[in-house]
């Protein structure tokens, strides 16, 4: 849950002595891995819950903080933003039906925010990126207003400025400039917590490394953002830029971002990971350490090591170290998995759990170790190219072998993680539930992103992008009702939105794009073919800054041609001299109503959508005419399914009165 009381140093002596706390943190866990402090027995798995908030339209809800009051529950705490959740699972002992009890408590504490929720006019979804989301919701205004966030995304900013970068390449391109680190609150995760005793952590933890790719592949849930659809699992690249501390020149030189897979294998202990994060990066967060931690190691009392859990918060490793301290006060060491996405369904994340942890303790029987067969250059590649591409790439595996992670999955990995499994003696009957879950995606092909992408498609033939996004997740939300595991769900359907209407709605959900201009030094005729050849009524006009100084229609140059032929001569004209100078615009953030009402009033058929003076897309009267057939259609179909309850309802209450009379007549 983070350590909450945090600040940004205000000078450079509160730097200093905070560094000293660190310092002396790393000591203290030294000599207690020395004097062998750690907890070995029993072994427990620990899980955090992200869930998305969202409307009635599915769009982002800021939220928690008056359903986290209603609630009113320890399990549950905030996020990032006012528009996530999150909750904290009780560790369970691996072993047994541990799998069992960690879905049922998940699945409690789901229905306990679900209907808490259901009752302040929100809904949840499980997802790693919400689809819906726009670059609206990520202002600061629903940054949770809680002074560790606010701390973090300042000492953010103090490195890395305010102007932040996101370019990301997929079947779409995203490349956009934001003004906050807020934007990592698009992500959501299942993270997975599994207790490793000392001597088994360096082991453990390049096993988890060298698993992550596959892990990831069969899991991914996160292919789009803003509409686009970018990397299978668009969270790995989003996280990172997001909250890079790196500025541009820096890149021509190796700078580890803060979020990272790592730089090699594991040595010696955890304590490699923890002094290669502080000599790497700089410390974001400081706090009041009153502990002297070396003085409670000497007097055998387990120090909290809070400099080290503070520092250890603002690096994101995606297979994360963690130090924690157990009910009976001993000390314990731990791997967290922040690899694997929030969703589809609790059954698919406890799935994905039982597939990690199990792989994490059968691997040792398969290769003793792993980095004598595996090349972590090789173990990083698989898991960036998985990131990109989801399931079906092909992995460098153990030996030099490449093998398609379909394959690798079914044939190798799967009788491993049930051997690992089975050694911590976990019940048969969670081993074949929860395994074969994972085996039946990756028969049918069939994860959360692929669902999402074929469910776009899909839905693009006969809607909006506005209208699909909003499928999706209405889709999403009523099959994580039924509880049945993404490879069973069926596509998402328009029908899904039949109560769908724009009108609180933006123009950023509905403007075009994909957008073609000319500068003002073109020449009409290269405009008139341009507008033949897409099909289009109108061109902006911007400049080499990328900002908007015209717009030419096709009426204008009709005009221009019909006044050229007329006269039997072509004077050598330029767009400059037929433009129509500063065009009215509207923002990204204007609503529907909003630019229907201007165009009316100014008598203009489209409206170029300008933020910070650059041109960002263009709403016309094609755009209101999707909108328009999309509205009659939901009307259309509202009213049939009235039509339908209507008569079901007729029908049922003359079933009814029939009853009654049979009734009667009996009695008399």
């Amino acid at each position: 849950m983070g350590v909450q009381e945090v600040k940004i140093a205000s000078n450079q002596k509160e730097l200093n002595t905070f560094t000293r706390c660190l310092l002396k943190d790393i000591q203290a866990l030294e000599k207690m891995l020395e004097d062998d402090w750690f907890e070995k027995s029993p072994i427990r798995i620990g899980a955090e819950q992200e869930v998305c908030l969202v409307d009635e339209h599915g769009k982002p809800a800021p939220m928690s903080m008056e359903i986290l009051e209603a609630l009113n529950h320890p399990s549950f705490t905030t996020e990032l933003s006012r528009f996530n959740i999150e909750a904290n699972l009780s560790p369970v002992t691996f072993t047994g039906n541990c799998f069992t009890q960690i879905q049922q408590e998940l699945d409690g504490l789901m229905d306990k925010i679900i209907q808490t929720a259901h009752d302040l006019d929100t809904r949840v979804i499980l997802t790693g990126i919400l689809p819906t989301i726009r670059k609206f919701d990520l202002e600061l205004e629903n940054l949770t207003p809680i002074d560790r966030y606010y701390a973090l995304l300042q000492a953010i900013e103090r490195l890395r400025g305010k102007v932040y970068e996101l370019k990301i390449e997929g079947l779409d391109e995203l490349n956009l400039k934001h003004d906050s680190a807020l934007i990592e609150a698009c992500n959501t995760s299942f993270q997975v917590h599994l207790q490793v005793t000392p001597d088994e952590f360096v082991d453990k933890y390049n096993i988890a490394q060298a698993i992550s790719a596959p892990v990831l592949a069969v899991s991914s849930n996160s292919p789009m953002l803003f509409g686009k659809r970018l990397w299978n699992e668009t969270r790995i690249a989003l996280f990172q830029q997001s909250v890079d501390t790196r500025i541009t020149n820096e890149h021509l030189r190796y700078t580890s971002p803060r979020v990272t897979f790592g730089n090699g294998w594991v040595r010696n202990s955890i304590l490699d990971l923890y002094k290669e994060d502080i000599v790497r990066f700089k410390v974001l967060l400081t706090t009041n350490i009153e502990e002297d931690v070396l003085e409670a190691v000497n007097n055998k009392k387990t120090p909290s090591l809070r400099a080290l859990s503070i520092h250890n918060s603002t690096v994101y490793r995606w297979n994360r170290p963690c130090y924690g301290i157990s009910p009976n006060g001993q000390p314990h060491l731990r791997i967290e998995n922040r690899i694997l996405p929030s969703g589809p369904t609790t059954l698919d994340e406890v799935a994905n759990a039982a597939f990690w942890v199990g792989l994490i303790n059968g691997f040792p029987e398969a290769y003793p170790d792993v980095t004598k067969v595996l090349e972590f250059d090789d173990v990083k590649t698989n898991f960036i190219k998985t990131a990109r591409n989801g399931l079906g790439s092909k992995h460098h595996w153990v030996h030099g072998k490449t093998v398609n992670d379909i394959e690798l999955i079914q044939k190798e990995l799967l009788p491993i993680a049930k051997i690992g499994l089975q050694k911590a003696k976990v019940d048969e009957h969670d081993i074949d539930k929860y395994l074969e879950i994972i085996e039946e995606r990756t028969e049918t092909g069939m994860n959360g992103s692929r669902w999402m992408l074929k469910s776009y498609s899909k839905l693009l033939k006969e809607s909006t992008k506005e209208e699909a996004t909003t499928a999706i997740v209405a889709g999403m939300a009523f099959n994580q009702k039924t509880k049945k595991p993404v490879h069973e769900w069926k596509l998402a359907s328009i029908q899904d939105i039949a109560d769908w209407h724009p009108t609180s709605l933006l123009v950023e959900e509905f403007m075009t794009t994909d957008i073609f201009t000319v500068s003002k030094d073109e020449i009409p005729e290269f405009s008139a073919d341009m507008m033949d050849w897409r099909r289009i009524r109108y061109l902006p006009i911007e400049n080499e800054q990328g900002e908007l100084i015209g717009l030419i229609t096709s009426r204008q140059l009709l005009r221009y041609f019909s006044t050229m032929y007329k006269n039997e001569k072509m004077e050598y004209k330029t767009i400059k001299e037929l433009m129509i100078k500063d065009p009215l615009t509207i923002a990204p953030e204007a609503t529907i109503i909003e630019a229907i009402d201007v165009m009316n009033k100014s008598h203009i058929g489209c409206l170029p959508v300008v933020n910070n003076k650059k041109l960002v897309g263009i709403i016309t009267e094609s755009n209101f005419l999707s909108i328009t057939s999309s509205l009659l259609k939901r009307l259309a179909a509202k009213k049939k399914k009235n039509a339908r309850r209507e008569e079901k309802e007729m029908k049922e209450a003359q079933e009814k009165a029939n009853e009654a009379i049979d009734q009667k007549e009996k009695m008399e």
